[in-house]
């Protein structure tokens, strides 16, 4: 119960809290206050009736305790933060919504783009360090040390919780989004625990979005991000079992997509075909829009998405996008073709490019290389349905 309080409300939590008393750190603190206070009492007292009210209130009033104490000691910091808890006005901007306000600004220009990206995922999208290191690829204790220096940057920097000015939301534009992306990734694919889905990071993504696109209407990666995030999401009901078994692409029953979804995100879609701006999210909801548009997996226009893949590629190269356009050169010119291009990618901890691997080996009737690759992917999946199917997969394939 705790847990899941956690991941659905600590974001929202710091980021309240963050405006009530402008800044980061007593928010954060505080916050992990009142969790650490939830675990003593609730398992005895058993949940309150509406436990983000009542971390968030904990929370604030542990940090005023906190405050109040330092204050007495003539701390000016701490009498500043109560100052502002008491009822000063907070700072007008184009930003309301105070989780999208604090995504601005962890996404400050001291900090690196990736160093944005993670300490907003870390603290807004209630990820732990464990799976933000996996959405960058790298080691956790590489990603603990980054969010160590990121937050130390901004301390240094002093700088303050506040709404950007509208001349300062684009140079944050592309951090954001990329931190509101990673946030539906995590959703729509758990990087660990038993279930594939986290079904409330991929609805907080969207409502992110959705705001995004009020508050930037003619932005183009902005509404490009939106439709991806809805085009992918339509497809949720049909990804795994009753289950909770997953459920391959082509093998997904298409009448449990949400067609109320689909048809909004192709409207985006065309809005920014008709803009002729295109960027990485653009292409990736036009990829999207290509496989919902088929009725069944035979009828998917692989072509089309081989030069939407070769267009990404140009614009933001990337191995993940190499790999994922393997999958669709498989189905347009056979897996051999497409073996050759995943072999010369550099992936080794990512478990998507052993499975990949794993497929293309078995349609070629390479069986022992097969099974050393999906051998690999179960090691490196650390999610519990992923890793089951990969499991079953190898089983039939030894079977066989």
């Amino acid at each position: 119960m705790i847990d899941e309080v956690f991941r659905a409300e600590h974001g929202r939590a710091v980021a309240v809290l963050t405006r009530v008393f402008g800044d980061l750190d007593i928010a954060e603190d505080a916050v992990a206050d009142a969790f650490a206070e939830a675990v003593r009492r609730w398992p005895a007292d058993g949940p309150p009736p509406s436990p983000a009210g009542w971390i968030i209130t904990t929370a604030r009033n542990r940090a005023i305790d906190r405050l109040r104490r330092e204050a007495a000691r003539d701390d000016k910091h701490a009498q500043a933060a109560l100052l502002r808890a008491a009822g000063e006005p907070d700072e007008e901007g184009a930003v309301e919504d105070d989780r999208l306000r604090l995504f601005f600004t962890c996404c400050h220009p001291a900090l690196t783009p990736a160093a944005r990206v993670a300490l907003t995922l870390r603290l807004l999208g209630g990820l732990t360090t464990a799976e933000v290191a996996r959405a960058f690829l790298v080691p956790e204790a590489t990603m603990a040390q980054r969010l160590v220096r990121a937050k130390a940057t901004l301390r240094a920097a002093r700088v303050p919780y506040q709404v950007p000015r509208d001349a300062d939301l684009p140079a944050r534009l592309s951090a954001v989004l990329a931190a509101v992306y990673l946030l539906f990734n995590e959703g729509y694919t758990a990087t660990a625990g038993a279930d594939l889905t986290r079904p409330s990071l991929c609805a907080e993504a969207i409502r992110l979005g959705r705001l995004l696109a009020a508050l930037m209407p003619d932005e183009p990666e902005v509404i490009g991000l939106l439709a991806l995030m809805l085009l992918t999401e339509a497809r949720r009901p049909a990804r795994t079992t009753p289950d909770g078994a997953l459920v391959r692409l082509p093998d997904q029953d298409r009448s449990l997509w949400n067609t109320t979804l689909i048809a909004e995100g192709h409207d985006l879609v065309r809005w920014c075909l008709r803009r002729g701006s295109p960027g990485p999210y653009q292409i990736q909801a036009a990829i999207n829009a290509v496989h919902t548009d088929a009725p069944t997996a035979a009828d998917t226009d692989w072509t089309q998405v081989v030069a939407l893949y070769d267009q990404l590629l140009t614009i933001a190269p990337s191995p993940i996008a190499a790999l994922h356009r393997a999958v669709a050169v498989a189905e347009l010119s056979g897996p051999a073709e497409a073996l050759v291009e995943v072999d010369a990618l550099d992936l080794p901890t990512h478990h998507l490019f052993h499975a990949i691997r794993a497929d293309l080996l078995t349609r070629l009737d390479r069986r022992t290389e097969a099974m050393a690759a999906y051998d690999a992917a179960i090691a490196l999946a650390g999610n519990e349905a992923e890793r089951s199917a990969l499991e079953e997969r190898r089983k039939e394939l030894a079977d066989e």
